[in-house]
């Protein structure tokens, strides 16, 4: 009802100050008729004459010369206030919430965020660091991150990360007491660590390939995590082979604490995305995210 009152005072306004319906109402993109009858409804209303009509002429009564007086100024500040509410939405602001995996949030997410976020102190952003996939609509995520799989049709997914390998490692101590192995059918005869998967509890099935042909090998040992950190440290202690995010490894690789096997067996492949529903209505604050993520090779 409120809304309808303060429609009903900016077209009496305009009609005063055009001393014309048909003009209101062109500006107003509604009939003649339908502007003279919001004007009845605001004097019945208000109980009083606001305007003076003729056949030739509309004119305010001294009623509405002194209701135009105070209107004009208050709906230029109302219009004004507007303004700025528009300005502060076009300003990133608010909270932006992330489910993604630890790897991701560590090499990918992080070291973009922390070059921008001091410039943006009304943007916060929360990761959720899971190893499993979260469902962004339910759980009340703005995105999701995850290497580039196929995506439910109603998401779209931009590319925020470079392609990535996978490698195979295992420390000194480990090649001291077993071969290197040259084919991936060799793994059956080592102690593999093995990574237990969080959304369906199974053990990861290690995948490889080489010039098209892949491969996919069931790993033995004694040893099984749920988290990549657990499974690079267990390989450097002498653990077992480890199958790991290539980046984790290439400083203990480099120092020669790891020794990386089946290198021609780990190809790159497509990167992380970050995914958000096709439906979704991006904030300035979301938007400034995207962007500052957006993979640019």
């Amino acid at each position: 009802m409120y809304l309808d009152y303060l429609s009903d005072l900016s077209i009496f306004k305009a009609v005063a100050e055009a001393r014309s319906f048909t003009r209101a109402a062109v500006q107003f993109e509604i009939s003649q008729s339908a502007l003279s009858h919001r004007m009845r409804r605001l004097e019945t209303h208000l109980g009083i004459r606001l305007l003076t009509r003729t056949t030739r002429n509309v004119a305010p009564t001294e009623a509405g010369d002194r209701l135009l007086l105070t209107l004009s100024p208050a709906l230029a500040k109302i219009d004004s206030e507007l303004e700025s509410l528009n300005e502060l939405r076009d300003t990133p602001s608010g909270t932006i919430r992330i489910t993604t995996s630890k790897h991701a949030g560590v090499t990918v997410l992080w070291p973009k965020l922390a070059k921008l976020l001091p410039d943006y102190p009304d943007v916060n952003v929360e990761l959720s660091l899971d190893s499993g996939f979260a469902d962004v609509v339910s759980d009340r995520f703005d995105a999701g991150v995850r290497l580039g799989e196929a995506l439910e049709k109603d998401m779209i997914a931009v590319k925020i990360g470079p392609d990535v390998r996978m490698a195979v490692v295992g420390s000194p101590s480990y090649f001291e007491r077993h071969p290197i192995p040259v084919v991936p059918q060799d793994l059956a005869e080592h102690r593999c660590i093995n990574q237990r998967r969080v959304t369906s509890g199974g053990v990861y099935v290690w995948e490889l390939e080489k010039d098209g042909r892949e491969v996919r090998v069931r790993v033995e040992g004694q040893l099984a995590f749920n988290d990549d950190d657990m499974i690079l440290q267990a390989a450097l202690d002498g653990g077992g082979l480890g199958f790991v995010m290539e980046d984790y490894a290439l400083q203990a690789i480099s120092e020669g604490r790891l020794i990386r096997v089946l290198e021609d067996w780990c190809p790159p492949f497509t990167g992380y995305h970050l995914y958000y529903p096709s439906r979704y209505q991006p904030s300035a604050a979301f938007k400034l995210i995207l962007e500052t993520l957006r993979y640019r090779s």
